[in-house]
């Protein structure tokens, strides 16, 4: 028998752990320090839709300025949003960032900017006293905006589809070059307001030129035109330099003279849009009557 004075046996304690090498702590901190991965898109991805939405605030901001009677500060903030326009996509192309939610947002910031904004600056520049059927051509032009936008949007699926040379056509008119020939009346009062033209001026208030202006432009936004969008436009090699001294030349007067400038570049534009149309028909015959020399050459 056991004395009754004498301890119980304890268990015999487990053996004391091997004490770990200096490698294998830093093994042992650098497994703690392993942290989850971030999942989401790349900062590049974002980049196309962050100008995007500066382009948006930019235009949101003219309306603003046009409630205050600041249409000066109000053009400005449209030809800003029209720069960030042509800007952001192609930075999404280059940066390989182009996705369906950069598409659908860029084109309701276009609506936005080019379709309310220049039918709400010029309702407060010169249609606001013009009676109780003032507000229709602004209607119009922002229907007709929405309509162009929404028909450009369904072609996106059927782009490879397109023969090469339609490619490099829009149908109608673009949503920021309806913007600028819609705002032809405001920049030129602009322009005649600093020269001191006052019946220059004066005649760019009455609504009947904004009218004519917005229901204008409204028809060639959802016509079938064909315009030139100068994304894959070849410069001829001896026509480089010119073209080169003309756009600087532009720059500078833009910069010195924004309002002339720009009414001078509708002009232009307008002057431009039957050679492009006439251009596109000239390339389908050409590329029609080369699809019958292909079809009849194995009949021969």
């Amino acid at each position: 028998m056991t004395d009754p004075q004498t301890p119980a046996q304890l268990p015999a304690a487990p053996p004391s752990q091997a004490p770990l090498s200096p490698r294998g702590l830093r093994r042992k901190r650098l497994r703690k320090r392993v942290r989850t991965k971030i999942r989401g898109p790349s900062f590049n991805r974002l980049i196309p839709n962050i100008l995007t939405m500066l382009g948006l605030c930019s235009g949101l901001t003219g309306m603003r300025f046009a409630v205050e009677g600041r249409f000066q500060a109000a053009g400005l903030a449209l030809l800003l949003s029209a720069f960030i326009d042509g800007l952001d996509g192609r930075i999404a192309r280059l940066l390989r960032g182009s996705t369906r939610f950069g598409a659908e947002f860029d084109s309701l910031s276009d609506f936005v900017c080019f379709g309310v904004a220049p039918s709400f600056l010029l309702f407060f520049w010169a249609l606001q006293d013009g009676g109780r059927y003032a507000f229709l051509p602004c209607l119009m032009f922002t229907v007709c905006m929405a309509l162009r936008l929404a028909r450009f949007n369904t072609t996106l699926d059927g782009e490879e589809d397109k023969p090469k040379y339609a490619s490099n056509f829009f149908t109608g008119v673009p949503a920021p070059a309806g913007a600028g020939l819609a705002l032809f009346p405001m920049f030129l009062g602009l322009e005649a307001e600093k020269l001191g033209i006052d019946w220059l001026y004066r005649l760019t208030r009455l609504p009947w030129l904004p009218t004519l202006t917005l229901i204008s432009t409204a028809f060639l936004l959802v016509s079938t035109l064909r315009v030139w969008s100068f994304k894959n436009f070849k410069v001829p090699a001896q026509y480089v330099l010119p073209v080169m001294l003309g756009t600087g030349a532009y720059t500078a007067v833009l910069v010195a003279d924004p309002w002339a400038a720009l009414a001078a570049a509708g002009v232009i534009y307008m002057v431009l849009l039957p050679l492009s149309h006439f251009s596109f028909l000239k390339l389908k015959k050409a590329a029609e009557d080369l699809q019958e020399d292909v079809e009849d050459e194995p009949s021969a």
